[in-house]
């Protein structure tokens, strides 16, 4: 099973301040090809801002994305994970949350974010079966 750190090694994650503009924060998105950006306050993660955001709380709603400010929009208080959990963990919880981006933090610190796109088709199966097990169970 893989931990969270072996998948995050190597990859600085994005980050952004609540005063970046939207604009700033999707084109800094757009450069890393990435789907979203950590938004902190010094160096403690206070939100999320993620592709879905800009659509739904932007785009939408017909707010300027180059005046819209990333604290305004973003998903505050976003739930994380640590390094050490398997990557599996991290699938379940992004399956049970409903969301596809999940912040990997170390010391109350950032280090990294996973996404369902980390999935490999051996991590897949295996939260399949355990999906499937529980549904059984429920049943």
């Amino acid at each position: 099973m893989r931990s969270l750190r072996t998948i995050i090694a190597g990859r600085t994650p994005v980050t952004a301040t609540k005063t970046a503009t939207v604009t700033e924060a999707a084109k800094e998105m757009k450069r890393r090809g990435v789907g979203s950006v950590l938004v902190l306050e010094g160096t403690r993660l206070v939100g999320i801002f993620t592709e879905r955001d800009a659509l739904y709380r932007v785009v939408a709603v017909e707010r300027d994305p180059a005046v819209t400010r990333v604290g305004d929009v973003m998903t505050p208080q976003p739930q994380t994970t640590h390094p050490d959990e398997p990557f599996v963990q991290a699938l379940r919880t992004m399956h049970e949350g409903r969301f596809r981006h999940l912040p990997v933090v170390e010391f109350g610190r950032p280090i990294g974010i996973v996404t369902v796109r980390d999935a490999l088709d051996e991590d897949l199966a295996e939260l399949r079966f355990e999906l499937e097990q529980r549904e059984e169970a429920r049943d």
